[in-house]
């Protein structure tokens, strides 16, 4: 992999985007083996079930969804073994306020290492799913389907051509009952750092909540780091008997420089506007970078990994990279 050396980090040496690898013993290759075989018609009957008819059915109620997605895990093998709020002492989840965790209102920053992610998240907040792009404030609304499918999809380093792009708050007008999820480093890593956040967070309101969300995977190599690699998730997530998730959510922040890049702070006249142009294009103020580095250093906490410089182009460069030597 020293061919890959300039896809590491130079500061810390970590390369988020190299796939992870369990290796196995000659035994336990064949129980995997059994356990895939065993398992893969019944998750391909129940993902079927769930996407040709149960996710249609308009008059479902939410927990009926949710307990369905939990069946689904269940299958492979997918364990929520531990929750934790930042600063919170174990065993007094249940006395926390409403405003501690993720809640109808609120926008989730989470991490984005696998298609895992999108269905946990589902079947926990039941969020409005969306996927932001590098350099622009406004993201993409999709559904659970899209959002596990995005984990897979080739590196974006902009929005596709005619894609429908709105910003949160726009979001959080039109549901008002659901919390909105993004995932602002604009594509999966392997877990291992936290990439460049992308400006869209920018757009909450200043009195909406970001709460920073981690979710890790042990073993890790359900991670899906390079698009396309279907048939090794499947083989890392239904080959071993359990795939543990450890979930941290930070204390919700708040976009503090909403007001310094609205226009209040900015000179009269032509500037003014000027000003608001060039931010809603996506340039960042010093003041939103803070916040930006605030959510993004709270996150790679969580994580316990670190904050790299590498972005959606060096990505791209690497799958390129990647597939030519294989």
């Amino acid at each position: 992999m020293e061919k890959y050396s300039q896809f590491r980090d130079r500061g810390t040496g970590i390369a988020p985007f190299f796939p992870v690898t369990t290796p196995l013993t000659a035994l336990s290759t064949v129980t995997h083996t059994f356990l895939f075989l065993f398992r893969l018609p019944l998750f391909i009957s129940y993902i079927a079930s769930y996407l040709l008819f149960f996710h249609w059915l308009p008059f479902l109620p939410v927990v009926v969804r949710k307990m369905a997605l939990w069946g689904l895990m269940a299958i492979p093998g997918i364990w929520w073994v531990d929750l934790q709020l930042d600063g919170v002492k174990r065993g007094t989840l249940a006395d926390q306020p409403r405003e501690r965790v993720p809640h109808p209102g609120s926008v989730i920053a989470a991490n984005f290492t696998s298609p895992i992610d999108a269905v946990y998240l589902a079947a926990i907040f039941d969020p409005v799913f969306t996927i932001s792009y590098p350099g622009t404030r406004k993201v993409q609304k999709v559904g659970l389907v899209g959002a596990i499918l995005y984990a897979f999809s080739s590196v974006k380093t902009a929005p596709p051509p005619g894609a429908n792009l709105v910003n949160l708050k726009q979001l959080l007008e039109e549901h008002p009952g659901r919390v909105i999820a993004v995932f602002p480093e604009c594509g999966t890593t392997n877990g291992k750092a936290i990439l460049p956040f992308s400006p869209s967070v920018l757009e909450t309101p200043a009195d909406v909540h970001i709460f920073p969300v981690s979710l890790r995977y042990t073993p890790s190599d359900v991670t899906t780091p390079l698009p396309g690699q279907w048939v090794r998730f499947l083989w890392n997530l239904l080959s071993r008997p359990t795939t543990c998730i450890r979930v941290r959510i930070a204390e919700g922040q708040l976009n503090t420089s909403v007001a310094r890049t609205n226009g209040v702070s900015a000179p009269a006249g032509d500037g003014a506007g000027e000003l608001r142009s060039r931010f809603a294009e996506g340039d960042i103020s010093d003041h939103e970078k803070k916040v930006l580095d605030r959510i993004s250093e709270a996150l790679a906490r969580l994580s316990r990994v670190k904050r790299v410089g590498l972005t959606m182009q060096d990505k791209a460069a690497f799958v390129e990279a990647y597939r030519k030597r294989r």
